[in-house]
């Protein structure tokens, strides 16, 4: 059942994605509601695949690459759903279906290990500092997204000959102001997620923490640098990218080596 869950999960990534190109072959890039029930429904089945398999390992199912990268695409896709309607950007649900329809198809595709890894003994700080992990790794991804769209914007508004897409995209103001909301949540709860790991009482994975500490401050000195007004917003949007798109990076490297040292977390 719970590959049901993943491939139904997967399919409905996979219409919001063709409507988003179907939409932009027309010149008419506004999915509106139908982008987001799509999006509604993937992320429905990915709890329930999430919730199968949490049962099977007796704990967050986040003990392998393959199960990251599904709970990450589950979270980018749970903070649309909060974050799209506070910001009205229901075109943001475009771009972050095509992502996390991309990165699930990897995570299906790839010559991963992806059978449940059940866990005798069960540390509840230990699972609170790795999903939290996730989940902050999830609101970077969403502010990527935003960066994303804030560059296309930019680049259109420069643009002597703009696109169709530039008539239907938020407004340039919106867009950075979700970057700076959501690289904000990211760093607070990846914040909360170190900490919790300092009361696990035994060795945590030194790498994951390693570069989750990296990911915190790169964040943390963008936030900062924006607060003292010495970056720019496109400046901005870029490094959010940037950060983002080490952090994803990263990951296989960083799980090659927790499974080299005997630790998944």
């Amino acid at each position: 059942m719970e590959t049901g869950f993943l491939a139904a999960a997967t399919g409905f990534y996979l219409i919001g994605f063709a409507t988003t190109l179907f939409a932009l072959g027309g010149g008419k890039f506004q999915p509106g509601r139908f982008n987001v029930l799509t999006m509604a429904l993937g992320f429905a089945c990915q709890t329930g695949f999430l919730w199968i398999r949490g049962q099977q390992n007796h704990s967050c199912p986040i003990n392998s690459l393959f199960e990251v990268l599904i709970f990450l695409t589950w979270s980018m896709v749970g903070l649309y759903l909060v974050f799209g309607p506070a910001f009205r950007l229901s075109l943001l649900g475009a771009f972050t279906a095509i992502f996390v329809f991309v990165l699930q198809v990897v995570a299906i595709v790839a010559p991963l290990q992806r059978g449940p890894h059940p866990r005798s003994v069960l540390n509840p700080w230990l699972e609170l500092h790795a999903a939290l992990s996730i989940v902050a790794y999830g609101a970077f991804g969403m502010a990527a997204v935003a960066g994303v769209m804030y560059l296309v914007q930019e680049f259109q508004l420069k643009s002597r000959h703009p696109a169709a897409i530039f008539y239907h995209l938020p407004p340039i103001s919106t867009l950075h102001h979700a970057n700076e909301r959501l690289v904000g949540l990211g760093v607070v709860v990846l914040t909360i997620g170190l900490l919790a790991g300092l009361m696990v009482g035994s060795p945590t994975n030194f790498w994951k923490w390693a570069v989750s500490l990296v990911v915190l401050v790169l964040y943390g000195g963008i936030l900062t640098l924006q607060a003292i007004r010495r970056i720019t917003p496109k400046r901005v949007a870029a490094a959010s990218v940037g950060v983002f798109s080490f952090a994803l990076i990263t990951l296989p490297a960083i799980q090659w080596l927790s499974v080299q040292h005997g630790s998944t977390r």
